[in-house]
């Protein structure tokens, strides 16, 4: 499987679990949990040539992006918008370059 997005939907599992961990939030965990999953099972289906996968990857990405995007600029705190918004922007890009190629 493609390291890219085994790396990119632990680490958002990681961040679910680091929200939950510091500020007692469930839905950080549930969120990044699935979030997660659904980007490992993307670049699984992606390497196994299923089109769908591609959508999915694209959809979670982009709803992460926007997500951590409109917190960070609500808030300002650099931590972990900062950290995800470069993922979730790069993940957004090879999807959109996938659907497009």
């Amino acid at each position: 499987m493609n390291i890219y997005w085994t790396v990119y939907g632990v680490l958002i599992i990681a961040g679910g679990v680091m929200g939950f961990v510091k500020a007692k939030s469930k839905a950080s965990l549930i969120a990044g949990t699935i979030s997660g999953l659904l980007i490992i099972a993307s670049g699984y289906g992606i390497e196994q040539g299923i089109k769908i996968w591609i959508l999915v990857g694209h959809l979670v990405s982009l709803m992460l992006l926007v997500k951590f995007s409109v917190g960070y600029l609500k808030t300002r705190k650099p931590f972990p918008s900062l950290m995800i918004i470069p993922l979730t922007l790069a993940g957004t890009i090879h999807t959109l370059y996938l659907v497009l190629k």
